[in-house]
């Protein structure tokens, strides 16, 4: 028999019930105890699973000198046509000296749910050399993220296409960018275990994916569990305990508390200036990640022009799901949508050709290991880029029927809306790849969905007149401030 799972109260009335959990001994309760004092915090911790799979996509710091003074500086990176302002970082971590932890994998136990802790020396030594991670595909490496090579001449072939290319490589996220967010995501880390020794936080979104701009925020995924926990209350009450943490850190300031669907602790890091969206368990938004991710680096033209697209959205107001129209995540989908159904398809269906490398049941620290078995691919669709943005919001402005399909790219294809009130009570449903939700619910008012319609159809025709990207995005205002 195993033991009785541990019951804690929550402040609102409910209990949280976290499963089998082994048994503690007297000296843990005490440091349990001695832990909870230093962060003034009310209320019980919520206990987790012994071990989950550690943080394994991050970026790493690349150092190439040393200063007389002792600091390291990092390679450069060289610069980019429109010579942006990049920050540098010296020796002494911005947060303090990192803690010097083990690497913890994950192994299956005889019961369901259990992971057994093993410790590895953090040096390496003969018995175990460095793994190399590299993919077999294109996607490249995270640590190694740069500007895709020069794309081929009949893409960008037009004055339309030039803007499209220009734009996205003064937009595009630097290295330096993804090292800002990872320095905080590390010291966040260290600091929540506190609260939840066992507990990883997970970089995710546009700042992975391959879709981040400079001015992008960051998302942050905290796993305290194996398998999904209560929106509305369990991860409602672990971030108001990880808000009154934070509130005590010297780095980060305003964390605000957002009820939604999927809950969200917002905040801002002090250091770095960029913002944070944490989340708890929502794995979801992790496998995602690095299925855009796979289709970014897959086809050249894929990320110029989303993140243009996104630009666009964002200048005509219509990429904020907070006011009831598109997320940039929803933006993305019917981008990659658009570019599946194109009688020659730029990007193909990963998910299937490749199921089992973007199985939704595969265990999180698996994920970033899927993509590196697809086959680099080459499509026989020349169009330039100028044509693609044409044919994305013809296709959504002319083509699209809004009130008869779903938008899916699990299946490559417009899928007819069934006889469910859910989907055609919806003005737009773009199938969310993994769960099958809707990542357009936000747009829920005719008003907002009749606006977004407008743009597309008023952006297609007037830039199919001009084919001048300024017509309808002005490029100097979009251009991240020096």
């Amino acid at each position: 028999m195993f033991p009785r799972s541990p019951v804690f109260p929550h402040k609102h009335g409910h209990v949280i019930t976290p499963g089998i959990l082994p048994h503690t001994s007297q000296q843990q309760r005490t440091e349990t105890h001695l832990t909870l004092n230093d962060t003034n915090l009310h209320g019980q911790p919520l206990n987790v699973f012994p071990v989950i799979p550690i943080y394994q996509w991050k970026a790493v710091p690349e150092f190439s000198r040393t200063n007389p003074n002792g600091s390291k500086k990092r390679k450069s990176d060289g610069n980019t046509q429109h010579d942006l302002k990049r920050q540098r970082f010296g020796s002494s971590h911005p947060y303090g000296p990192p803690a010097k932890t083990g690497t913890y994998s994950p192994v299956p136990q005889g019961r369901s749910g259990g992971f057994v802790r093993e410790i590895r020396s953090p040096t390496r030594s003969p018995m175990h050399p460095p793994v190399s991670s590299k993919p077999a595909c294109s996607v490249p490496l995270l640590k190694a993220e740069s500007s895709q090579n020069s794309l081929p001449s009949h893409v960008i072939k037009d004055k339309l296409s030039q803007q499209i290319l220009d734009l996205f490589h003064t937009c595009e996220q630097q290295s330096e960018d993804l090292e800002k967010k990872e320095f905080c995501r590390a010291q966040l880390q260290i600091d929540i275990q506190r609260l939840f020794p066992c507990a990883r936080i997970f970089l995710a979104g546009s700042s992975l994916n391959g879709f981040g701009s400079r001015t992008s925020d960051a998302d942050l995924c905290l796993v305290v569990q194996e398998g999904p926990i209560n929106q509305k209350t369990d991860a409602v009450y672990i971030l108001s305990l990880v808000q009154k943490l934070l509130y005590k850190t010297s780095y980060i300031e305003r964390p605000q508390l957002i009820r939604a669907k999927v809950p969200i602790l917002k905040f801002k890091d002090r250091v770095s200036g960029v913002e944070f969206d944490l989340n708890v368990n929502n794995t979801v938004g992790l496998r995602n990640t690095f299925l855009l991710r796979t289709y970014a680096y897959l086809e050249k033209r894929v990320r110029p022009i989303i993140l243009v697209i996104k630009k666009w959205a964002s200048h005509h107001r219509i990429n904020d799901a907070s006011r009831g129209t598109l997320s940039s995540y929803t933006l993305v989908l019917m981008v990659l949508h658009y570019l599946q159904t194109l009688p020659d398809p730029v990007i193909p269906c990963l998910q299937k050709d490749y199921p089992e490398c973007f199985n939704p049941v595969m265990d999180i620290h698996l994920v970033p290991e899927g993509p590196k078995n697809i086959p680099p691919f080459v499509s026989k669709n020349q169009s330039s880029l100028g044509d693609l943005l044409l044919g994305f919001l013809k296709y959504y402005a002319t083509v699209f029927r809004w009130d008869k399909y779903i938008i899916s790219v699990r299946e490559a294809k417009a899928l007819p809306k069934a006889n469910c009130w859910e989907w055609r009570s919806k003005f737009l449903y773009v199938e969310e790849p993994f769960d099958g939700s809707n990542t357009a619910r936000a747009v829920h008012e005719k008003i907002k969905f009749d606006a977004i319609k407008a743009v597309f159809a008023e952006s297609w025709q007037v830039l199919q007149e001009r084919k001048d990207l300024n017509c309808i995005l002005p490029i100097r205002e979009t251009i991240p401030k020096r």
